[in-house]
This record gives structure tokens, C-alpha cells and sequence, in this order.
């Protein structure tokens, strides 16, 4: 059965199919695809002419693999399959269920006979074990669900009916998040009833399974928080202030552990600030988006859209997606939603907001800033659906139709 290919991440690892030094490890949050990218790879290696027999995947939660648990047995279950000569290109699916698996993964590589990728759900599952086990060893590959312009291509793909209108489809989008099982799915009662499924897979999984948490009741009063407020400025101190006055009465310490646990599990993704005058972050405040919407409207019967924080995040990841760096700005007292930065470090400059034509007082408010920054990089105002305005060099675009061209900023 062939696969949607996505081609975001599909164009990033290409140059390193045939790589025997480097690991190739492909982290995300739970259910984002990461076991499709890898399958789609695979399907691309066997197009190009590499025999069956030096392609290799193991997943280690499917049955006949899930009960291996040592380094041993894994060494002898990768020695078992791959018998063949030349290159070997191994797939091991939730390598993380394995303990120490680092050392009998690099002990392959050394061999430099095989091609080796994996997947694994935390970032402090891999990336922090990684960094002390194989450092200079491993490249990573970070996933996210779909953005809008996956999202209509999968749901051509999957021959599901697509709207003329891009608003139509962008606000189901909005609605339904990104996770790409949502697409087979019918009912909105049942998207949502998914995505809880996967919130709730991610806890016992990824979370209990690897943290102690004490008192789960208040683990989960802090994450309903920071999830239904989603790209809000805050800090600690509000946060801790908020709670109490909420009757969760918890320790600066344990409040900052229990978010760090979220953006490990790839639930949360921190926004930190930037002084655009003195060139250098700003501590204590910041901002947190989700990896998907589908998390915020899966716990929330309202379906009403605050546009403001939901189109910032939606640019966020998509921004993400693409592999640019992200900080909140600040220009004296005013501030820009969002400076990206590429890996050529060149800059972008973005304002996001619901519509500038309700008055010029509104235009005005997304346009200073941007008119504040005195270089000659991009400057973008993204609203959701207004006739396109000509202002001072700065580039006005709708969101849907600029995501759904796959634009880079």
C-alpha cells in the first residue's frame, strides 16, 4: 500500500539514505508519522533498486519484536535478519523500548555496513541520551502532524472530499488539528475522542513510564492550564499565582518540572523572547504553543476560535516544520509575534493577526513594529482573510493560501 509521502522531511534526510556514519534518529510527538516517514523511506530505497533483503524494519511494539527488552537481544535479533552483503539499511521503530540500546545501535554503525534510522517519541528519551552516549554520531530529524498545506494534500491523497474555498478548509484544519489518523475519520466526536486517546498514550507511555510524578491530579491541573492557555505571554510567577487562586497551591520547582515534562513529550514547544535593540534573549517571560490544536479543541467542548493565539500557533509550527529557529521580539515597548531565523541565519519578521481592517488604529498596531526594525530582511503581516494591503515594503498574506502553497518566510 503506498504511502502519502511528505515531503518536508522527506527532502531534509534524502542526502543521508545511504549514510553508514551518521544515525539517523526521527523524534515527534506520538502519532505525528514518524513510522509512515520511515516506511515511505524505505519505499523510496526499494523504487531506487536496493534489494528486499538490505532493507530491514523492526518495530518494537509490534508483536514478534515487542518482547525484545535487552541490548542482547536486540543485537542478536538485528544480526538474525540482516544476513545479506553490502549496505544494510535498518529501521528500529520505538527504539526506546530497549534499555542502553545506544551502545549495540552505535556498535553497528562502527561496522560501516549499515544505514541505520530510528524513532523514538521524547526528546528526553533520545536527543538528551544521545548527546552523552553518540555525540557526533547521530543527525535528528524532527516531526510535527501536519501543517495546512499536508493536511489538504493528505486529504487529496486519501481521495476525501476538499473544498474550492481555502477558509472552509482552513478552519476545519483548525478544528480538527493535524494528527494524520484524524484524516480516516469521520466524525468530529470521534477526531476528538482520538486525540484524547493519544494525550492519554503519551502519559502512560512516555511520561509515567520514565518520570515520577507525585501528585498526578496536580500534574494534570498544570497541563489542562498550560494547554488552555497556549500562546499567552506569562511567566513562573503568574503561572504559580494563577494555580494557587485555582486551589493548586505547588512549588516554583514543581511547576517548572512539570513543564519541562510537556515540552519533552513534545506537547508543549517554548517561545522565549528577543531584544531586537540589545541582540539578546530576555529571561522570565515566554510564551508556550501546542504541537497541534487537536490538543486544546479535544479537551474543550467550545468551538468557538480565538483567533489571536490560534493563528500564532498554527504559524509556529508551521515555521517549525521548516526548520527555522523562533523568538518572540521586542522593540522598546512594542513587540513583533515572531523573528525566524533560517540555517543560512537570515532573518524573517512576522506580526500575526485575525484582520488589520477594522480600523487604522489596528493596522497600525501590526505594522509599527515591524516599521521599528531597521534591516533589510523580510517583514510579513499574516492575517486570516483581508484584501491584500501595499505598506512601506512590508508583505501582507493570508494564511491559508500562503500554508497552502507551502511558502517559506
Amino acid at each position: 500500500m503506498k504511502l502519502y509521502h511528505r515531503e518536508i522531511y522527506l527532502n531534509k534526510i534524502r542526502g543521508f539514505y545511504h549514510d553508514t556514519e551518521l544515525i539517523k534518529v526521527i523524534t515527534g510527538v506520538r502519532r505525528c508519522g514518524k513510522s509512515c516517514l520511515m516506511k515511505t523511506i524505505m519505499e523510496e530505497l526499494l523504487d531506487a533498486g536496493i534489494s528486499p533483503s538490505n532493507v530491514v524494519y523492526i518495530n518494537l511494539d509490534k508483536r514478534g519484536f515487542k518482547s525484545i527488552k535487552t541490548p542482547e537481544q536486540l543485537e542478536k535479533t538485528i544480526d538474525d535478519l540482516c544476513v545479506t552483503d553490502g549496505i544494510k539499511y535498518l529501521f528500529i521503530d520505538e527504539i526506546q523500548n530497549v534499555e542502553n540500546f545506544e551502545e549495540v545501535i552505535n556498535a553497528f554503525r562502527e561496522e560501516d555496513e549499515y544505514s541505520i534510522f530510528i524513532t523514538g517519541s521524547n526528546s528526553y528519551l533520545l536527543s538528551g541520551e544521545l548527546v552523552t552516549k553518540l555525540t557526533g554520531r547521530y543527525i535528528e530529524f524532527e516531526m510535527y502532524p501536519l501543517t495546512f498545506d499536508e493536511y489538504l494534500g493528505m486529504k487529496s491523497f486519501l481521495k476525501k472530499p476538499v473544498s474550492e474555498d481555502t477558509i472552509v478548509e482552513f478552519e476545519n484544519y483548525i478544528i480538527e488539528g493535524g494528527f494524520p489518523k484524524t484524516l480516516t475519520i469521520d466524525s468530529l466526536a470521534d477526531k476528538k475522542s482520538y486525540v484524547n486517546g493519544i494525550i492519554d498514550e503519551i502519559f502512560e507511555k512516555d511520561i509515567k513510564r520514565r518520570v515520577k510524578i507525585r501528585n498526578v491530579s496536580t500534574f494534570n491541573v498544570v497541563k489542562s492550564y498550560i494547554i488552555n492557555n497556549f500562546g499567552a505571554t506569562t511567566s513562573l510567577t503568574n503561572m504559580l499565582e494563577d494555580l494557587r487562586k485555582a486551589g493548586s497551591d505547588i512549588t516554583r520547582e514543581t511547576l517548572n518540572h512539570y513543564i519541562q515534562i510537556l515540552c519533552d513529550a513534545k506537547i508543549l514547544y517554548k517561545c522565549e523572547r528577543f531584544d531586537l535593540k540589545s541582540r539578546k534573549s530576555i529571561s522570565g517571560e515566554q510564551k508556550y504553543y501546542l504541537v497541534d490544536l487537536g490538543f486544546y479543541f479535544s479537551t474543550n467542548t467550545d468551538n468557538r476560535i480565538n483567533y489571536g493565539p490560534v493563528l500564532e500557533n498554527i504559524v509556529f509550527v508551521y515555521a517549525k516544520s521548516r526548520g527555522y529557529a523562533i523568538s518572540i521580539g521586542r522593540i522598546g515597548k512594542l513587540e513583533c509575534d515572531f523573528i525566524l531565523r533560517n540555517q543560512q541565519m537570515q532573518y524573517s519578521y512576522i506580526q500575526v493577526a485575525m484582520t488589520i481592517l477594522e480600523n487604522i488604529d489596528t493596522e497600525n498596531r501590526e505594522y509599527k513594529p515591524l516599521e521599528l526594525i531597521r534591516d533589510n530582511y523580510p517583514k510579513y503581516v499574516i492575517t486570516r482573510n483581508d484584501l491584500i494591503q501595499q505598506r512601506n515594503g512590508i508583505i501582507h498574506v493570508n494564511i491559508g493560501q500562503f500554508m497552502k502553497d507551502g511558502k517559506m518566510f
